[in-house]
C-alpha cells in the first residue's frame, strides 16, 4: 500500500533531491509539493521546485506556494550553502508546469481533510511556517495527520549556531507549535543526516546511469560538495532532506529513540535549539522520536534507484 505524504520544501539541493525521491519512489504517492521561504525567497524556492518539477517529468502533482517569512521574525536564507539561486550549480529548465492558485496552507489543509484520517504524512524539510499555520488555521488536521516526519534540528548537533540547525533556528516559534502539537513525530536532524553523504563512490554510481536527470544530480552535489567545504569544512556535503522521505518509504533505513522534545524559544546563546530529554526511557504516551543511525547503503540505493527511475519515466512535462 502507497505512503501518501506531502512534501513542504525549500528548494535547496537537498530539497531537489528530496522530491526526486518522493516522485520516482514506488512506495510514495506525493499527494502535493508546498514551498515555504527558507533557503532562498518564496519566489526563488517556489520558480526551484517548478524546474525540478519540469526535470523530472512532474506534471501531475500539486505545487503551491506558502508562506514568505517567519511567522514573527525577520527572514534569514542561505545563500553560502545553495547560492543566489537557491540552486545555483545547474542550468534550471524553464517550467512548463503550472502554480496551484491555492495558498500553500491551504491546500495542505485541503489534502488532510479530503483524505481518509490516519493516511497522510506530512513531511516538511524546509522551515516549518507552512505546517505552523496550517495547525491554528485548522486544528483538526492534528487528529487526522498519520505523522510528521520533519528533517530538521538535532539533539547533538547544530549548523546555523552551535547548537541549533537552520530549519528550526530562522523560525522557531513555527517549530514549537509542530513539535507540541501532540500527533507522532519523527526529527530526522542533523545527527542522522550528516551521515547521508555524497561520497565520490555514491557520484560514480549516479554518474553511471549516464540520463539527463542523473547529469543534473551531478551538478547538484558539485556546487553542494564546494559550498559545504567553505562553509563548515565538510570533504563531501551532507544531503538532508531525502533522509526524512526515506524514511516513510522505510523506517528500516534508520534507528530512532523515543524521546519528549521541545524547542527553544529564549536563550541568548541557544535559540532554536531541539531539547531532547534522554534522561530516563521515554514516557508510553510520548509522540516524538529522534532518528539515531542510518544505514547508509539501504539509503543511498533507495535515491539511485528513484533517480534511475525518473530518468527512464516516459512521461514527459
Amino acid at each position: 500500500m502507497s505512503k501518501k505524504i506531502i512534501l513542504d520544501c525549500d528548494p535547496g539541493h537537498d530539497d531537489a533531491i528530496a522530491m526526486l525521491l518522493a516522485h520516482g519512489n514506488p512506495e510514495i504517492d506525493l499527494l502535493a509539493v508546498t514551498t515555504v521561504g527558507g533557503n532562498q525567497t518564496l519566489s526563488k524556492v517556489t520558480r526551484n521546485a517548478l524546474a525540478v518539477a519540469t526535470v523530472a517529468g512532474m506534471v501531475d502533482v500539486p505545487i503551491a506556494a506558502g508562506c514568505d517569512r517567519p511567522l514573527v521574525r525577520a527572514q534569514e536564507v542561505a545563500p553560502d550553502v545553495h547560492g543566489e539561486s537557491g540552486l545555483d550549480g545547474v542550468e534550471l529548465p524553464e517550467p512548463t508546469v503550472s502554480l496551484d492558485p491555492r495558498h500553500a496552507v491551504d491546500l495542505i489543509i485541503d489534502i488532510v481533510m479530503r483524505e481518509e484520517p490516519g493516511t497522510v504524512t506530512l513531511v516538511p524539510i524546509g522551515p516549518l511556517t507552512n505546517i505552523a499555520m496550517a495547525v491554528r488555521k485548522e486544528p483538526r488536521i492534528v487528529e487526522r495527520v498519520k505523522e510528521v516526519v520533519l528533517m530538521g534540528g538535532g539533539y547533538h548537533v547544530g549548523n546555523w549556531s552551535a547548537v541549533a540547525e537552520f530549519n528550526i533556528l530562522v523560525d522557531p516559534e513555527a517549530a514549537h507549535i509542530v513539535f507540541s502539537a501532540g500527533w507522532e513525530l519523527t526529527m530526522v536532524g542533523l545527527d542522522l543526516t550528516h551521515q547521508a553523504l555524497a561520497t565520490d563512490e555514491v557520484a560514480a554510481r549516479i554518474q553511471a546511469l549516464d540520463t539527463p536527470v542523473s547529469d543534473f544530480v551531478l551538478g547538484l552535489f558539485t556546487f553542494f560538495r564546494a559550498a559545504y567545504k567553505d562553509a563548515q569544512g565538510f570533504d563531501f556535503p551532507p544531503v538532508h532532506d531525502p533522509c526524512a522521505v526515506a524514511y516513510c518509504i522505510d523506517p528500516s533505513v534508520m534507528t530512532t529513540r523515543r524521546a519528549p522534545l521541545a524547542v527553544e524559544l529564549t536563550g541568548t546563546h541557544t535559540l532554536g535549539m531541539t531539547v531532547a530529554d534522554f534522561r530516563a526511557p521515554a514516557p508510553d504516551d510520548c509522540p516524538t522520536q529522534v532518528a539515531v543511525d542510518l544505514d547508509f547503503e539501504k539509503f543511498w540505493g533507495m535515491v539511485i534507484d528513484a533517480i534511475d527511475a525518473v530518468s527512464t519515466s516516459p512521461v514527459e512535462a
